[in-house]
């Protein structure tokens, strides 16, 4: 028994310093040594609900209510364990029936009025989720003889199933007679004949004194007392004093989850984020055992992802910030959220740099472009591009390859940043050249190829674009006739067209453009087509 009373202490201590995993094994260890203590699987009940495994928590939870039937806490557990699995008609009779057994827990009375609330909120949200639907409908003559009709019943089963239909199913007349009978308006629109005046309305009864607000217990009205002061002493930046009335706030009022909240704000400001985040913990299994707002929780779990950016470590802020966003949406923490992640993503980025692996995928590209495989020889640019983004060269052979595809868009893009990156490289401004030739772009290729020339005077490739240029400007004036008469001289284009494999690829191009990336796999056929471009038989865009 002193072993399972240790485990149990160490799975407390884990619970509140934010270990979950690690309070739940503490908690199966000391099960496994003293079985029929209920007090274990309470608090094993609890762990799972912070892990979000609700299905456990509720097992653990009605093992604690067989071992102790009278204890109220076994049936708080059990009902927020339902609560969690939106069975609310079942945590609703939970709580009645630990009242019946501790009239006046007022753990279990909240839990009741918060159950009760949400039930009374689905009802009004969805009229078609009421129990007694179908017998309301038959008792009224406009909705009687539409119960008949197999297609209605299945519209009445959507409309209970899912309420988020109800919008498009607004202009449908019987939804809209139905919603009358329901929420007992006349939904159809004013009567055709004219109706008599309304009588003037009567005059506004005196004022009444508001009825007086509930006076709270001596004990919550202290802890508030006890919050103001913290407040105050927060707000001079007396920290050590701050924590002492928030403290005290809450050993006046354990069950609420503001005062722990504000003490994790204190160490927040302090600079002790380890305890800021086991307060906050805390603070949501405080919130979530008595009903507290959404929006409370929401705010414990962004403190948390707060501390972690303070220190740097945006995974796990980004994982608390998803996780505050899940239970109420606010523009602040999703911003926050969205700071960190692209921060993340920029480090994972620079972290993934390095020159000495990009070189291997160059010279890995390198040999697969002389063997004429351009796909394979673009996949080692690229992942040397992402091992040295500065790195111009890399830039210009993707480019070339995306050329030899015929994906000249592509290469226009790589060639531009290889310009910008080292705007005196020669092969930057020629392969740019190349692909707006390639487009039966002339002027720009001209011009592109003229910046090269002025670079180096010399080169010779630049010098022969050129000139290739002037001639495809002369022949796109030709007639058609006469272009296509002159390319089917050639030696090589007649042996190509009379191919009939390429007959049939050029035509599978013409019905599906998407064919041609496949197709230009094979060196060979990405040759010809080339060659046919060259000549103008063809033009790809």
């Amino acid at each position: 028994m002193e072993e399972a009373q240790e485990l149990k202490e160490r799975g407390n201590r884990a619970l509140a310093a934010g270990d979950v995993g690690a309070a739940v094994g503490h908690y199966s260890a000391a099960i496994a040594r003293d079985p029929n203590n209920h007090v274990l699987f309470s608090n094993r009940s609890a762990a799972y609900a912070r892990l979000g495994d609700y299905g456990r928590a509720l097992a653990d939870a009605c093992r604690t209510l067989e071992l102790r039937p009278d204890w109220a806490k076994g049936y708080s557990r059990k009902a927020a364990a339902l609560e969690f699995l939106q069975r609310l008609e079942e945590a609703k009779a939970t709580y009645e029936e630990g009242l019946a057994r501790e009239p006046g827990n007022e753990q279990l009375l909240q839990g009741l009025r918060g159950v009760e609330a949400r039930l009374a909120e689905r009802k009004l949200l969805n009229p078609f989720s009421a129990p007694d639907l179908l017998a309301r409908l038959e008792a009224d003559p406009r909705t009687r003889g539409l119960l008949g009709d197999p297609e209605y019943r299945r519209l009445l089963e959507t409309l209970r199933s899912d309420p988020g239909q109800l919008g498009a199913k607004l202009q449908d007349p019987r939804v809209m007679t139905t919603l009358s009978v329901l929420l007992g308006v006349e939904l159809s629109g004013a009567e055709e004949e004219e109706e008599a005046p309304s009588p003037p309305p009567p005059p506004p009864p005196p004022p009444s004194q508001p009825p007086p607000a509930e006076e709270l217990p001596q004990n919550k009205q202290e802890a508030q007392k006890e919050k103001e002061l913290g407040n105050a002493a927060y707000k001079r930046k007396e920290f050590p004093a701050a924590l002492e009335h928030y403290t005290r706030a809450e050993q006046l009022d354990p069950t609420n989850m503001t005062y722990v909240t504000n003490q994790a704000a204190v160490y927040f400001e302090t600079g002790e984020y380890e305890r800021c985040r086991a307060l906050c913990e805390r603070a949501i299994e405080v919130g979530r055992e008595n009903r507290e707002d959404y929006r409370q929780i929401a705010k414990a779990y962004a403190r948390i992802g707060n501390s972690y950016f303070r220190e740097e470590r945006y995974k796990d802020a980004v994982h608390f910030y998803n996780k505050s966003l899940a239970e109420h949406r606010t523009p602040d923490v999703l911003k926050k959220c969205q700071q960190a992640e692209k921060i993340l993503k920029e480090q994972e980025r620079l972290a993934y740099i390095d020159p000495d692996l990009a070189l291997e995928e160059k010279n890995k590209g390198n040999e697969c472009f002389q063997r004429g495989d351009y796909p394979q020889a673009m996949k080692h640019y690229s992942e040397a591009i992402r091992r040295n983004p500065h790195e111009a060269r890399l830039y210009s052979n993707r480019a070339a390859c995306y050329t030899k595809l015929l994906e000249f868009p592509l290469a226009l893009k790589d060639c531009e940043e290889c310009i910008r990156l080292e705007p005196t490289f020669i092969k930057g401004y020629t392969r740019k050249a190349a692909a707006l030739e390639a487009m039966r772009d002339y002027t720009k290729a001209m011009e592109v190829y003229q910046r090269a020339l002025d670079l180096d005077p010399s080169c010779k490739e630049a010098a022969e674009g050129l000139r290739r240029c002037v001639r495809g400007q002369q022949q796109r004036s030709e007639p058609p006739e006469e272009l296509r008469r002159r390319a089917l001289a050639d030696p090589e284009v007649q042996q190509i067209m009379g191919d009939p494999a390429m007959r049939l690829i050029l035509e599978q191009m013409q019905k599906d453009p998407q064919a041609l990336s496949e197709h230009l796999k094979n060196p060979l056929i990405a040759q010809k087509i080339q060659k046919l471009m060259d000549v103008g038989l063809i033009a790809i865009r």
